[in-house]
Order: structure tokens, then sequence, then C-alpha cells
């Protein structure tokens, strides 16, 4: 398995620059996430690692080798498209096998490779020697897909056609695994359960693989690291508990999770909290800002909301409900303070009642979760 170095990684098309100035340490056995909006360079950067892509400047090592100049089929990584890219014509069995299929002929005779060919084109043409068969199923009992080695890829679920690319890919026994957007296609209940499939298999095989994705659920939940990019840049990186906890601009607030984004004056000192003037009301924060204007950025789940008359704590700001929605799990409230509109999360308790659209309300937060950047 290997490690991924991306120094200085610069991309311009026609003179627009798609990644500025890119720099990665990822580690061996690392499962690494590039996450971001659409268009932010994260596939770019993927593709540029996969020699799909010629960088206009910069350097990338997967381990020690520098792999600027080596043609993608020779940089031993799999991968798993968006779109899967399976053959239609050719079962699962042949789909697995195509990478292994495609190593013989470039290290087999003239004799061999005539056979090779024939089994690519028909199976009934050619047998596929006994250590391509034993290591297809292997591979296909891995990701529980044995059963279907006959069938056109056609003929499956979106959450077998995955698990078929993932296969291929992992037949090839690749150093890296690059994964772009492989969920995509995929129901919410399917998804999740893929990317439970997808984490296991990474941690059994201790592959080295790197994930991109627009869903920042996807990203928190599967990924050791993850570097959040923008307009080409990776704008912050930190494993998933820093980058909610711990969010460096309003960007990585907002994008990372939910958030209240205000913006705001600090006007003084209360102790070692800072006292932030808003429209109409003051909060408190330990963060010390280093300028006077600032964006204060607040969890909904960090703020505690009752009814008018309970008087949840200090600091109380008064507001009316809007909206009310249940999640499940969760109710989210939309509350109008002023010319704000907050999302307050709440855990839901059977039994209990939900604050309905007008109720009369009082908001509290901890100063310890109030952010100002």
């Amino acid at each position: 398995m290997g490690s991924v170095t991306v120094k200085n990684l610069i991309k311009q098309y026609d003179g627009v620059m798609a990644l500025n100035n890119v720099n990665l340490e990822i580690q061996e056995g690392e499962f690494f996430a590039l996450l971001g909006p659409s268009g932010c360079g994260k596939t770019t950067t993927m593709r540029c690692i996969a020699g799909f892509e010629k960088p206009t400047n910069g350097e990338i090592f997967i381990g020690k080798q520098k792999v600027n100049d080596i043609p993608a089929n020779k940089r031993n990584c799999g991968m798993v498209f968006q779109s899967y890219a399976l053959f239609p014509h050719l079962d699962v069995f042949q789909n697995v096998a195509y990478s292994l299929n495609i190593k013989e002929l470039e290290k087999r005779g003239p004799g061999t490779k005539i056979k090779t060919y024939a089994r690519m084109i028909n199976k009934k043409l050619a047998k596929s020697p006994p250590e391509i068969e034993k290591k297809v199923m292997e591979i296909l009992e891995y990701v529980e897909l044995a059963p279907y080695r006959n069938r056109l890829t056609s003929e499956l679920s979106g959450g077998q056609q995955q698990r078929v690319a993932l296969a291929r890919a992992l037949a090839m026994e690749p150093a890296v695994l690059l994964m772009d957007e492989p969920l995509s296609n995929l129901d919410k209940k399917l998804r999740n359960s893929m990317r439970a499939t997808i984490r296991k298999i990474q941690l059994d095989l201790g592959i080295t693989t790197i994930f991109v994705t627009h869903d920042q659920e996807e990203a928190m939940s599967m990924a050791d690291r993850v570097a959040v990019m923008k307009d080409g840049d990776v704008i912050q990186l930190g494993t998933p508990t820093e980058l909610y906890s711990n969010p460096k601009s309003a960007f990585i607030a907002d994008f990372v999770g939910s958030s209240n984004i205000f913006k705001g004056s600090v006007i003084g000192q209360d102790g070692e909290r800072s006292i932030v003037q808003l429209d109409g009301f003051q909060i408190r924060s330990t963060s010390i800002p280093k300028n006077k204007e600032v964006e204060v950025v607040i969890r909904p789940e960090n703020i505690e909301i009752a009814l008018g008359e309970e008087h949840p704590g200090d600091d109380i700001l008064e507001g009316k409900v809007l909206m009310s929605t249940y999640l499940g799990s969760i109710v989210r409230y939309d509350v109008e303070i002023g010319p704000y509109i907050v999302m307050v999360d709440t855990t839901y308790q059977s039994g209990k009642s939900v604050y309905p659209p007008g109720a009369n309300v009082k908001l509290t937060v901890d100063p310890e979760k109030v952010f100002l950047l």
C-alpha cells in the first residue's frame, strides 16, 4: 500500500485556475476525503493523482515515487467512477477479472495473449486460469456478489453495480484506491448501507483510500481526515471532529453541518468573555477574536429552547417560533429574533409536545459554544 503526497499542485484550463497550489499529505492506510461544492477542484485533484489529468505545475508522489510522468495504467491506482463505468456486455465475473486479464496481456507470450483476448470477448471461448478464477471468486465472496457471477451488470441493482465496480478496482491490488462520488446515484438508505460496506472493506484491507464527495455526511461518517475545498484551494484540513468543532471560517461552519451565522461587533469584555453586539441584542462568547467586526457562529444543537415562562438560563433571547419540523430523532425550530431567523435543534422526547408556530419562546446558548470568526 502507499501514501500519497501532493506538493504545490496547480491545474489551469485555458487560463482558468482549477487548482491553486494544493498541498496534501495522505498517510498509508488512511481513508481521506476531498469534500466541497461542485466546481471546487476535488475531482480534478483526484484525476491528477490518478493520471487522467496532467498538472500545470506541482508534484505528485505515490509512496516515494514521483508519478507526474507515469501514465495512469502504470500508477497502481484503482478507480471507482461516479458512473461505475462497468462493461454492459460482460457479466459480473468478467468485469471483475478485466484488470487481471489486462495484466496477463502485459506479461504473457503471443499464445497466451490469444487465449486472453478470446475470453475477454466471450468467456465461452477460453477458460480463465485457476489463479484468476480463484482471485475473482474470493473478491466476489468478499463483496457478497458470488451468486451473481454470471449475471450481466445491467441486471443488477444500483448497490450491486457499485460493489462490482469496487471489486474490479480491488482485484488489481492497488496501492491507492480512488473513489469519485461513488454513492451519488443511490437512494439514501442504500447510501448509508454502502458507506458502512466501503468503510469496513477499507479497514479490513488497510488500503489507502481517497474519496471525493460533495456530501458532508458521507465525508464526516467515513473519513479519518477531510480536506474541504473551495475555488481550487484547500480551505481547512482535519479530522471530522476538528472541522465540526473548530471551523476556521464561516464557509467551513456553514458547509460542514448546519450553523447560524450572523455578523456582529465586539463592544467589550466581560471577564474572559467577549460581548458581541448584534442587531437588537447582545451575546457573549469565550472566543477572543483578532478583529472587532466578527461573524458569530452557533450550531443549532448548542441552543436551548423553552417556552416563555420556563426561563432556561441566563442571557435569554426572546423570539417566536416560525416553523417546527419533526425529523424523527430531532425537532428543528426556526425561531424569529428581531431581524434574524435562528435554527434550533432539540432531541425529540416521546410524549413531549412540539412547540407550534407562533409560540413565544426563549433561547439560551453557552458562551463556550459561540464561535467568533
